[in-house]
């Protein structure tokens, strides 16, 4: 049902490829806090995972696999919903984790193993396609790929670069302070003693 939904409007993907592009930051940047949450979402994201790659079809496939290298195009739309479809969960995981590349690995793993099911499990009704494979993992290196943007943002926003000693300090408004060495160089000139002058005498 879902595949013939993607097929009568091809631009569902396009859509939500790009929301994943333009909203995952700001999500993944809110979520660099909260692990916890971000992993709970992770799972859940997982859920459309197992239904569409392992719900039975009711069809009737030999054992193999199909060995076709496409690249994924905004018109191939089985393609692109492979690609989607795992951006979600590598991206929360990413943030979970703080492993991009881990995540990334773990995923391409995962989608090799999803079609080494679908490809001995005969009764389920699903092809085995090394375009499958490549899509997922496509779609996992985005995912990480804007999980890392999110985590570098958020170490940007909390860890602000100090300023250096010999550096003036903005204060208020326009105004600028002295900088510690140099209150510390004139608390010095301070404290020098100053030698008694005797008036001169004509």
């Amino acid at each position: 049902m879902i595949t013939t939904v993607l097929v009568q409007h091809p631009w569902l993907t396009t859509v939500a490829l790009v929301a994943s592009v333009v909203v995952g930051p700001v999500v993944g940047y809110c979520l660099v806090g909260r692990r916890r949450l971000a992993t709970w979402l992770a799972l859940i994201s997982l859920l459309p995972v197992v239904a569409l790659t392992f719900s039975p079809t009711g069809r009737d496939l030999a054992v193999g696999c199909a060995v076709e290298w496409d690249f994924p195009t905004l018109g191939a739309v089985e393609l692109m919903a492979n690609v989607v479809l795992f951006v979600p969960p590598t991206l929360l995981l990413g943030v979970a984790l703080r492993r991009p590349l881990v995540v990334l690995v773990g995923a391409s793993a995962t989608a090799a193993l999803i079609e080494l099911l679908q490809a001995v499990a005969t009764p389920l009704g699903r092809s085995c396609s090394t375009n499958d494979w490549l899509s997922n993992t496509l779609g996992a290196a985005l995912g990480v790929a804007i999980a890392g943007v999110a985590i570098a943002l958020h170490r940007v926003r909390t860890n602000p670069p100090r300023p250096r000693d010999d550096e003036t300090s903005p204060g208020g408004g326009c105004s600028r302070r002295p900088s510690r060495s140099a209150r510390e160089r004139s608390d010095r000139l301070t404290l020098l003693p100053t030698p008694d002058v005797e008036p001169l005498r004509r």
